[in-house]
């Protein structure tokens, strides 16, 4: 498919997205949303891809939003007045879903849903929307020419894109409210400091260290595993009591155990790499499970 704002290659069964509007430093719109997401739920049910790399051209990841479109810069229609009723009841009401739903949170979302793991190569400056749509990737790499910040006290603004749950899973409530209520522009060190991204790289060994890590991913692991346990860390830690993800660990195991289980104890025993052939479109009946 070819998009306005992104290009894609797919190689080695690795999706690798980019965010490509390198003169305006990768800003953020409407169109971009609409487009990301089409890219990753096309990615969730394209057997093809195992892994997702998402980068941006140029020198920026995401300079966030972009400011200077006409109207209201973040696609929304002020003539509404939606309430959480309406949140609550409606929420796929296209009414609301074009809007007053947050366009970066309905691009975490879909990366959310993904049943792909997503790599984020954060390859230079990512503030505002270019920070907070990483947090729903699984693994950040980043290039030491990268920055990062939740700038929105700076405009008046809020965190978006889901990002009041995830930041705080990923770097605790108190690193969490003070990068939010101080808005300044942060180091990759400092993200790396706190565990926001895995890895610091020199910038020409990025894009590389992103597609090692896919390409051990892509060959070496069951894709229907991958596709069940990026769910459950996500789903089931939000349980209030082990025994619901019990529950789904069992039929997950159960069902597991039976097809590329069998593949990968008997790599195991042979001491040969396995040859997994599931397919992350056709996953056990129990799935979704939610």
């Amino acid at each position: 498919m070819t998009y306005e704002t992104l290009s894609c290659d797919l190689s080695e069964q690795i999706l690798t997205i980019t965010l490509n509007r390198p003169d305006k430093l990768n800003a953020f719109t409407v169109t971009m949303a609409n487009e990301l997401i089409s890219a990753f739920n096309a990615a969730s049910e394209n057997d093809d891809v195992r892994v997702v790399i998402v980068t941006g051209a140029g020198r920026a990841f995401c300079a966030g939003m972009d400011l200077a479109v006409s109207g209201n810069v973040f696609g929304l229609d002020e003539t509404q007045h939606p309430t959480m009723k309406d949140m609550n009841e409606r929420l796929d009401d296209p009414v609301i879903v074009k809007g007053v739903r947050d366009t970066g949170g309905r691009v975490s979302l879909a990366i959310f849903n993904c049943k792909k793991p997503i790599i984020g190569a954060i390859n230079g400056a990512a503030v505002g929307v270019g920070v907070t749509m990483q947090l729903a990737m699984d693994i950040r790499l980043a290039s030491e020419n990268a920055k990062f910040g939740f700038v929105f006290g700076k405009i008046g603004i809020v965190p978006e894109a889901c990002s009041t749950w995830f930041l705080p899973r990923i770097v605790g409530v108190a690193k969490a409210l003070e990068w939010i209520h101080t808005a300044e522009i942060f180091s990759a060190a400092e993200a790396h400091k706190h565990g926001l991204v895995k890895e610091v790289l020199p910038a020409d060994q990025l894009l590389t260290r992103a597609r090692e890590l896919a390409r051990m991913i892509a060959t070496e692991r069951s894709p229907t595993s991958t596709a069940m346990a990026r769910q459950m860390i996500y789903r089931n830690s939000a349980f209030s009591h082990p025994e619901e993800a019990h529950k789904v660990e069992s039929l997950a195991m159960f069902y597991a155990s039976i097809h590329d289980g069998k593949e990968g104890v008997a790599a195991f025993t042979e001491k040969r790499k396995p040859n997994f052939n599931s397919k992350p479109s056709q996953m056990p009946d129990f799935y979704p499970w939610w």
